[in-house]
């Protein structure tokens, strides 16, 4: 049985029926929880609250929605502006997600939840859409094989069920550690393709203190138990890291292991990053300050940052630093006369002269006069 048919399986045996030992305790709003059907409660399974991370407007993609709870509790923090898409490959849970949705767009004031069928590592392809094709078109040869494939690519291309640089917020609880091992990279990758620019993600998962043996990957009930594959807490954020994004902070860590298998402790996490906006590095006259406590620190694109000191940056790099989930770090100085900017990233460590940004416009600092 592979890692997917086993997950399957045993998750959709958990929308008919509690189990127990498939989440750790959590402690979500109760407010948000008040409007929920009790039976969505019932059959949810987590380790942490990524719905704290929504914003009024957001379009939200919960990965492995599952009973479909994290989606009906962002939908109202969404608004009636915003939109949340639960994706699931698991055709119980999107029944038992789905089976409220009327109700739920009646109390909530709007239908503001779809739910879709999919992997969560291939994120462009609709597996409706795929079973429908599979219904009309038998595989029966290789020639049958090659056509599936080219539709499949075609699909991906022209109809991906989640598309490019299409949502603001990426969440998911205790999920990415059910995907096979040799698909995780993919994972990271899909998770960044679908991110808008300036997007960010919020992902509650297990990760291991020291990786886990092939023993235990080998066992299925580890693996669907969100065990065997688990990834150690480095190697979880350079996924995230690799995969593009930046400003990758653990933001919830649980204090003691949710379990400790063969000497592994195993716990809940909760990482938060930002999806870069991109675009040519153009200099204004733009400089930053760091405010401390650390004699200096680097970001993701490998700039240094001294304390106390003004560092010349990019436009670009000047908005995340100050906009961004950084802003209470940075004393931003815009120039008085921008000018007309010119191409330049500054090499690390590069200071703006004072000179250059006097009568400039300063934001992250103390508002008013000394007196």
């Amino acid at each position: 049985m592979t890692v997917e048919s086993h997950v399957l399986s045993r998750y959709a045996e958990g929308a008919k029926a509690r189990q127990e030992d498939l989440c750790c305790p959590v402690d979500y709003d109760r407010d948000l929880l008040e409007i929920l059907p009790q039976e969505i409660i019932d059959r949810d399974y987590g380790c942490g609250d990524p719905s704290r991370y929504v914003r009024r407007g957001d379009v939200v993609l919960d990965l492995g929605s599952g009973s479909g709870k994290i989606c009906y509790m962002a939908a109202q923090l969404v608004g009636p502006e915003g939109r949340v898409i639960g994706v699931d490959m698991n055709d119980a849970m999107l029944a038992l997600a789905r089976k409220y949705q009327r109700e739920m767009a009646e109390k909530l004031g709007g239908d503001r939840v779809r739910f879709v069928k999919g992997m969560i590592q291939d994120l462009a392809l609709d597996l409706e859409a795929l079973e429908r094709r599979l219904a009309e078109h038998p595989v029966r040869s290789h020639d049958d094989l090659l056509r599936l494939k080219a539709w499949q690519n075609e699909q991906r291309r022209e109809r991906p069920l989640i598309a490019d640089a299409s949502v603001d917020l990426v969440i998911s609880n205790c999920v990415l550690n059910l995907v096979d091992d040799g698909d995780k990279r993919r994972l990271f990758r899909e998770i960044f393709r679908v991110v808008k620019p300036g997007g960010r993600i919020a992902i509650s998962d297990i990760v291991a203190d020291e990786p886990v043996p092939e023993s235990l990957k080998r066992d299925p009930e580890l693996w669907s138990g969100c065990i065997s594959g688990a990834m150690t807490e480095s190697d979880f954020l350079q996924g995230f890291a690799d995969a593009g994004f930046a400003a990758l902070r653990i933001d919830k860590w649980g204090d003691r292991p949710w379990r400790v298998v063969e000497g592994i402790e195993f716990r809940a996490v909760t990482v938060t990053a930002v999806k870069p906006e991109g675009g040519e590095c153009l200099d204004y006259g733009h400089a930053v300050i760091y405010k401390g406590p650390y004699e200096k620190v680097h970001d993701d694109e490998g700039h240094v940052y001294l304390r106390g000191r003004r560092m010349a940056v990019c436009e670009r790099t000047f908005r995340f630093l100050t906009e961004g989930p950084l802003k209470d770090d940075f004393i931003g100085i815009a120039p008085a006369d921008p000018g007309e900017g010119k191409p330049w990233c500054a090499p690390p460590g590069t200071l703006r002269p004072a000179a250059e940004t006097k009568g400039g416009v300063s934001r992250g600092g103390t508002p008013g006069s000394c007196c």
